[in-house]
């Protein structure tokens, strides 16, 4: 992932969150804060996934967007899943 920096970061997880957010709908975590949350942690799970399917790292700020988006989805929809279990 690139050095984007602590506020960097916070920027690519809002994105990232209100993306995954606008995909997955339901009742998952909606705000700023509970999107930058699910991002920066959606950033995290695509990145090891994205190193565990052998891809190379992400390079510029497009790139991990749409790696922390796909990371995003996945969490809020483990999110989603518990939730109606629950």
């Amino acid at each position: 992932m690139p050095d984007l920096g602590l506020l960097g970061w916070i920027v690519v997880g809002l994105i990232a969150g209100a993306l995954s957010g606008a995909v997955v709908g339901g009742r998952t975590a909606r705000g700023c804060l509970p999107n930058i949350v699910i991002g920066i942690v959606g950033g995290v799970v695509g990145g090891w996934l994205a190193q565990q399917l052998g891809f190379g790292p992400t390079n510029g700020l497009i790139a991990a967007i749409v790696v922390a988006t796909l990371g995003s989805i996945l969490v809020r929809s483990v999110i989603g899943a518990v939730e109606d279990r629950g």
